[in-house]
């Protein structure tokens, strides 16, 4: 049964060939044997995955359908969920329990989704390994001495481990996409405003977007579908009708023109990532679609702009984390000042606390005009360069990441050379526009992405052509030895 997708577990519920109960116990045992190893879980939601299956089989049979009744999930635990601890990998919520749903968990919930737990992530979503996470560093099934990417990547190593077989995340600066690639997943940044950031713990809160993480597109049209939507909660939701994802897979992709941007095909790209990404192109030949090459002048500013803007708005959000409202109190503080210092200090780890002195600085008085307001007008051109390529191109293909999975630890002694793996996944989050990585092959056994952009509320293109690419290669069917 773990070796479901999705959809496939969508048809077996609707053929009575098992209920959600039944699949229920059979994934929560099978976290419990395996997830020691991976650490990709922070709390484990038995009671409440259970009482859901449940209420799913108790739907269906009254008559109910649905692609996600009683289908097994698991959130990244920055969603908050009522009742239920939403850490956000941090020692600073380890005691917070949420007093309501973020809009997601209600209405995946609402759909019929079984919720198994909530997954392991980097500090406040702070890093790109998933190493900075309070709870420890997550492994990487397909190699447990490797990491797994991140933030989200609690949620990318339970689907690659067949834990489960989707996941919510978040995506910030590539933190859906890359662990996506790092673990042989297909996963989906949404286009900004498309699904509701409310109850969704904030970062850099005119960069972050949740989305799913799965094996397949189809499996990813599927958990969008339940995700996406107006919200009038979250004042940054786009009014924008959500088509129907999975009706849109099967459309040809005979003419489609692809824009192959020169810049991608740097020094800093390992050359056997490279030769995949043209592997995968002359798939989509075959399929039928037109390659072009195009430019992204402004693409080798978007590092330097990205951890400007990403800071200056974590500084902002996590100036609420202060040991008087809610999360981590120091004891016994002597003064108010004291008991600021000591909980900020005792409740955020080094990588926050180094994004939120960097923010701090970027926005303080003498430096304002010349740090982040020269990195949101680098945004601007960065955003422009995608304006006009979509003006000559469909879609946009490229590497997801320069490398494949690197080893434990092998960064943290170099914030600077972690930061550089998301050359390529910045750019999207700064312009808003929606992002799938999908599996295209391996190098020394590790799993390699291909990234494909569009403009915006085009997600049902990125489907398509990760579907189509998808039903023409194998690589998305490769499972991790031992799981």
């Amino acid at each position: 049964m773990h070796q479901l997708t999705l959809a496939e577990i969508a048809r077996g519920l609707a053929d009575k060939k098992f209920s959600s109960e039944e699949l229920t116990k059979v994934l929560l045992a099978r976290i419990t044997q395996l997830d020691p190893q991976l650490n990709s879980f922070i709390s484990l939601t038995e009671d409440l995955a259970l009482q859901q299956a449940k209420a799913a089989d108790a739907r269906r049979a009254n008559g109910e359908s649905g692609a996600l009744l009683g289908a097994p999930i698991a959130h990244k635990d920055l969603f908050c969920t009522q009742g239920i601890r939403t850490s956000c990998g941090s020692k600073m919520l380890d005691n917070f329990k949420a007093p309501y749903d973020a809009t997601v968990v209600a209405k995946l919930a609402a759909a019929g989704a079984v919720t198994l737990g909530k997954t392991n992530m980097d500090e406040f979503a702070m890093g790109s390994a998933n190493e900075s996470s309070y709870y420890g560093a997550v492994k990487n099934p397909w190699n447990l001495e490797h990491v797994p990417g991140g933030s989200s990547g609690g949620s990318a190593a339970a689907v690659a481990a067949r834990l489960l077989p989707a996941a919510t995340g978040t995506d910030t600066g590539g933190s859906i996409r890359q662990p996506a690639a790092l673990t042989n997943l297909t996963g989906l940044k949404p286009t900004y405003g498309r699904v509701s950031r409310w109850g969704m713990i904030a970062y850099a809160s005119s960069l972050d977007q949740g989305g799913p993480l799965a094996r397949t597109a189809e499996d990813c049209a599927i958990l969008l579908q339940g995700m996406a939507g107006f919200d009038p909660q979250d004042s940054t939701s786009i009014d924008e009708p959500v088509p129907d994802y999975s009706a849109g897979l099967n459309g040809s992709l005979q003419g489609l023109r692809i824009g192959v941007p020169k810049e991608y095909f740097s020094a800093g790209l390992d050359p056997r990532i490279a030769d995949l990404v043209m592997a995968s192109v002359e798939e989509l030949k075959k399929l039928g679609a037109v390659i072009k090459e195009i430019s992204l002048p402004n693409m080798q500013h978007a590092i330097p702009a990205y951890y400007v803007i990403a800071p200056a708005e974590a500084s902002s959000n996590l100036s609420r984390f202060d040991g008087v409202r809610f999360g981590h109190r120091c004891a016994d503080p002597k003064n108010l000042e004291d008991l600021y210092k000591r909980s900020r200090g005792e409740g955020f780890g080094p990588e926050v606390q180094r994004r939120i002195m960097v923010g701090a600085y970027a926005l303080s008085a003498g430096y304002y005009d010349a740090y982040y307001l020269k990195a949101q007008k680098i945004r601007r051109l960065i955003k422009n360069d995608f304006m006009a390529a979509f003006n000559e191109v469909d879609i946009i293909l490229g590497p997801t990441t320069p490398n494949p999975a690197w080893k434990l630890g092998a960064k943290n002694s170099d914030p600077v050379a972690a930061y550089l793996e998301d050359v390529y996944t910045i750019t999207a989050n700064l312009a808003g526009l929606p992002g799938l990585s999908m599996p295209a092959g391996f190098v020394d056994g590790l799993p390699v992405g291909v990234q494909l952009l569009a403009p915006y509320f085009q997600e049902g293109r990125l489907l398509n052509v990760a579907h189509q690419y998808q039903l023409n290669t194998d690589w998305h069917t490769r499972t991790p030895t031992g799981f």
